[in-house]
């Protein structure tokens, strides 16, 4: 893929007030992560290793056993299957978070032969 222009990539709302636009190659995942604030990722695990950074906001977030107030800047490792939990906490947040492997899940909402606009299934998620 290369270079990347983030707004050609198909939008995903995955749950309410989310919205993530997830381009991939071979072995990773990049999540470009817009929460409204309120927005919550409810607690969830996943067998891919996840890492991060909070660019814009503040978020509280559940790693495991461990509750923390993020701001900008604060970046976080997340095992493989270990629960986490993400809200946005007083505005919007923007996050970058990297998968590996890639997220099967939503590599499938974003496959790239669906023009953005035609998956609107995928929107609704």
């Amino acid at each position: 893929m290369g270079f990347i222009n983030i707004d050609e990539i198909p939008l995903i709302s995955p749950v309410p007030g989310c919205r993530m636009r997830t381009p991939f190659g071979q072995n990773i995942m990049l999540s470009h992560l817009e929460m409204d604030d309120g927005a919550e990722v409810p607690l969830h695990s996943h067998p891919h290793e996840q890492g991060g950074m909070l660019i814009r906001g503040r978020l509280q977030l559940t790693i495991g056993d461990e509750t923390r107030l993020c701001e900008s800047g604060a970046m976080f490792l997340i095992p493989p299957n270990v629960p986490h939990r993400a809200v946005a906490v007083a505005g919007p947040v923007l996050v970058l978070d990297v998968f590996s492997p890639v997220r099967e899940d939503y590599a499938k909402l974003t496959n790239n032969y669906i023009p953005p606009l035609e998956n609107k299934d995928a929107e609704t998620r």
